[in-house]
């Protein structure tokens, strides 16, 4: 107890020997992490937006069809009624079609408006019906449905979106490694902001290091003290950063909800939170561990390789 009572004397509580807080400010570098940290939450929000609304097409348009009848009304080549009412059949009885749903001449208007004008609906043109399908699984095939289609009803188009679901899947690949790729940028530049700073608090206090460590201070315990410190300034700048970008991506999730899956209801409670995904609520807290992480073995690092090259 006597040398317990010895130690606290000669070094109370708290007491900075190696004059850290002087040699890492608490102000600047909290701040440069913190601007890494917005800057990897905002990439972050591209990762899981472009995850996000890749499986929402997928599930959406991937698993859609779209059928077209020239002449519906017709009477049909193989069975009684109508062409259309003929390919209305058909597609209602294959197994893995849930939705066959002809539009009607208000819905045909709207598509050909963006094209062919506001008076597209008084044009006198031969517009073939439309039917839009709608398939129980996006990976559904279905061999031999449009040569069926065609026997029934001559000239039949059977439109798969498929190929634009690729090209979007591709696309979506390629945000994702973009923002991977910006990622390890903002994880090494943090880094580097780290190492300056450690280095540059090494050079101030060089005297004071040096004296501890020939006192018999470890290279252990040196670059521990400065990982301490370098810690606790990242996991503050990380979570600075972390907060300061949420009002950004609940403003983006806003405006992104329309593309998606699930609306937010921002007149209910809660509604507003619910513009971001679920994804993006479990990986911005990670921010400052992960700030904390990086401050701890960079500074750590930088230390020791400082400490052996002294004399």
């Amino acid at each position: 107890m006597a040398v317990l009572r010895t130690r606290r004397v000669l070094r109370p509580a708290g007491f900075d020997e190696l004059g850290l807080r002087r040699a890492l400010a608490d102000r600047m570098l909290p701040f440069l992490v913190a601007a890494m940290s917005f800057l990897a939450a905002l990439t972050m929000a591209g990762w899981v937006g472009a995850a996000s609304l890749a499986r929402h097409w997928q599930q959406g348009a991937g698993s859609a069809l779209t059928v077209q009848v020239p002449q519906p009304q017709e009477p049909a080549a193989q069975g009684g009624g109508s062409r259309l009412a003929r390919v209305v059949g058909l597609l209602s009885g294959t197994p893995g079609i849930v939705e066959v749903r002809p539009l009607d001449d208000e819905e045909l208007a709207d598509l050909l408006r963006p094209w062919l004008g506001s008076g597209a609906e008084r044009l006198a043109l031969p517009l073939p019906a439309v039917i839009a399908v709608r398939l129980a699984d996006p990976e559904l095939r279905l061999d031999g449905l449009a040569g069926r289609l065609g026997t029934a009803a001559p000239g039949t188009l059977v439109e798969s979106h498929g190929v634009w679901i690729g090209r979007l899947a591709k696309l979506a690949r390629s945000l994702q490694a973009c923002a991977g790729l910006a990622l390890l940028v903002v994880a090494g530049v943090a880094a580097s902001v780290i190492a300056v700073a450690t280095r540059a608090g090494l050079a101030a206090r060089r005297e004071a290091i040096e004296i501890v460590h020939g006192l018999g201070a470890s290279d252990g315990y040196i670059a521990a003290r400065f990982a301490g410190r370098a810690t606790l300034l990242a996991a503050t700048g990380g979570a600075a950063g972390a907060v300061a970008a949420l009002p950004v991506l609940l403003a983006l999730g806003s405006l992104a909800a329309p593309f998606g899956a699930v609306q937010p209801g921002f007149d209910s409670p809660g509604g507003v939170l619910a513009a971001l995904p679920a994804a993006l609520w479990l990986t911005l807290p990670g921010l400052p561990v992960v700030s904390a992480v990086i401050g701890c073995l960079t500074a750590q690092g930088t230390v020791r390789s400082w400490l052996r090259r002294l004399p």
